[in-house]
């Protein structure tokens, strides 16, 4: 008898519970599953999206290589840029238009599309050689301040040296040898023993001493 009672009380509790509280609880495991199903097809969406820019990327290196029309070669960097900004692919295809427009010398043209990397890539590696590679081609301009702005974007630690180093690189056209010093010493003081890059510090510290 006892036994009936506390079943019907246990009953009567979880009653009370779906009551008070289950229409809730039901409405967060909806939402839970809701979220997990986003997130299984966000995921099965950026891997289609991944795919599709890899291959409009393979057709701007083939047209690339071929020597075709500018123009062809850009729209698919737009596309690129417009439909897959996220993705790796739209910042490979970046990278390589501003090394074609750095070497005809169409420095602006260049900074533009790395200013496009540095807006539009979140993945450190990728926002470390944008910066570099926008001071470089703002060194071969002369336009030291913009090259030492773009310097300063902050990257993980990791990237930090390359960084510095092309810091050094700008101190040191614009005959600040004590600052270009400094900083090549700090490069060299974060740089590991054998870093492929070391002995080209230490090459340009020791002119300066």
């Amino acid at each position: 008898m006892a036994a009936h009672i506390q079943e019907q009380e246990e009953l009567e509790n979880f009653k009370y519970f779906w009551k008070s509280w289950g229409r809730w609880l039901f409405a967060a495991l909806v939402a839970a599953a809701i979220g997990y199903l986003g997130y299984v097809l966000y995921k099965n969406h950026q891997v289609k999206k991944d795919q599709e820019a890899a291959a409009v990327l393979t057709q701007l290196v083939e047209k690339a290589q071929s020597n075709a029309d500018a123009k062809a070669v850009n729209a698919d960097l737009q596309n690129l840029q417009q439909n897959y900004s996220g993705t790796i692919a739209a910042a490979q295809a970046t990278f390589m238009v501003a090394g074609t427009e750095f070497d005809k010398g169409s420095y602006d043209t260049a900074a533009n599309h790395l200013n496009w990397v540095l807006n539009n890539q979140p993945d450190p590696v990728v926002q470390a050689m944008a910066a570099q590679r926008l001071a470089v081609v703002r060194l071969q301009q002369n336009k030291y301040e913009e090259a030492l702005a773009a310097l300063n974007t902050k990257v993980a630690p990791a990237f930090e040296p390359l960084l510095l180093e092309t810091k050094g690189d700008v101190y040191l056209a614009q005959g600040k040898n004590k600052e270009a010093l400094q900083v090549y010493e700090q490069v060299l003081a974060q740089l590991p023993k054998d870093a492929a890059n070391r002995e080209s510090v230490q090459f340009k510290a020791d002119q300066l001493k």
